[in-house]
């Protein structure tokens, strides 16, 4: 099998019923593009230049509150707004569709503290986290006309994070997204044909074969996906069938928060810098459908390849044909497990 994934090949994605090539041989090739910088944690607790810091004024003008924890707000600029939106005049031609797009955009601050990121959070503090995006995931499903709450991170400015403040975004939408709704199609063929859950039958696949598994605890399993598409690509699945974060229990949700702090540590020790991703859950929908198909998941997309300064990029064949990686998901499990869970950078 080893032998079989060193040469060129495609695996299916049975998450997004899609296809991936696999180019094993390409890991050799010489490097002149683009190199980046390292990227280290910031030395600064409080930035008085900070949009997100306690105490500061964001862009549009509203002053942040003192907050000592968790904050959130709606986002000063955001991508879609909540009132219903009109659209009056006709299309020219069937071809030429649009319709209104109406949504919520929050901003969820992570922790006070300028200089962190999950990583350098405790355990504790990441729980929080996770205890702050549940409710948020409730109060926001909670509305008839929100069908999809994404939550997710851009960590670092090579993923677009327009601040480098422990922040992440949960956009709520009145429409279920290109991604989520791709799955929820093949988990639902999946049920349909088998009567079993797609996700279960994967993670007992990959427990059986252990060769892209990187660590799991009581309640999450951590690995990188058969069909990975980004070079260190991680997923993190819930070992009990769940559709989303409201379902899990105290243990569990410590778990997730052991689970984050696991992955972006290992991360940041692959190169030793603080590493790029995003990363989001897809959970059930909230379009007032049943979804027992529905499986609890994250998924890691960092787009560093050979170290802290060379990045893949998703361009030529990748876009105009199909997504491509050079080392294999068994290579990149391997490295990920071999870094330690001991942050390199110490915390002060």
């Amino acid at each position: 099998m080893e032998k079989q994934n060193q040469l060129p090949h495609r695996r299916w994605n049975a998450l997004r019923q899609s296809w991936v090539m696999v180019s094993p041989q390409r890991t050799q090739r010489p490097w002149q593009g683009e190199v980046g910088q390292k990227s280290v944690p910031s030395a600064l607790h409080y930035d008085p230049s900070c949009y997100l810091c306690p105490g500061n004024a964001r862009a549009g003008g509203t002053v942040n509150p003192a907050y000592d924890s968790i904050f959130t707000f709606v986002n000063d600029y955001a991508a879609l707004l909540p009132e219903p939106q009109v659209i009056a005049d006709s299309p020219a031609s069937p071809l030429l569709i649009r319709e209104p797009a109406r949504g919520l955009c929050k901003v969820l601050c992570f922790h006070p503290d300028h200089s962190l990121t999950l990583a350098r959070m405790t355990e504790i503090e990441i729980h929080h986290v996770v205890d702050a995006w549940t409710h948020e995931y409730e109060q926001l499903a909670s509305l008839d006309w929100i069908e999809y709450v994404q939550i997710f991170e851009n960590r670092g400015s090579m993923m677009g994070a327009s601040n480098p403040h422990p922040h992440g975004q949960i956009w709520s939408t009145g429409f279920i997204p290109d991604e989520p709704a791709a799955e929820t199609d093949a988990q639902r063929d999946h049920l349909a044909k088998t009567r079993r859950c797609l996700l279960c039958d994967y993670l007992n696949v990959e427990h059986g074969a252990n060769e892209r598994v990187v660590f799991e605890n009581a309640h999450f399993t951590a690995l990188v996906p058969w069909w990975a598409v980004w070079p260190f690509e991680v997923m993190l699945v819930s070992r009990r069938h769940a559709g989303a974060l409201p379902e899990f229990t105290k243990d569990e949700r410590s778990a997730l928060a052991d689970s984050l702090k696991r992955i972006t540590t290992r991360f940041d020790n692959l190169f030793e810098t603080s590493f790029p991703y995003t990363m989001g859950f897809h959970q059930s929908p909230t379009d007032g459908v049943a979804h027992p198909e529905w499986h609890f998941h994250a998924h890691f997309y960092p787009p560093l390849l050979r170290s802290a300064t060379v990045r893949k990029f998703m361009v030529g064949f990748e876009m105009l044909g199909m997504p491509q990686r050079d080392i294999t998901p068994e290579d990149a499990a391997q490295r990920l497990r071999a870094c330690s869970e001991q942050h390199f950078w110490p915390r002060d």
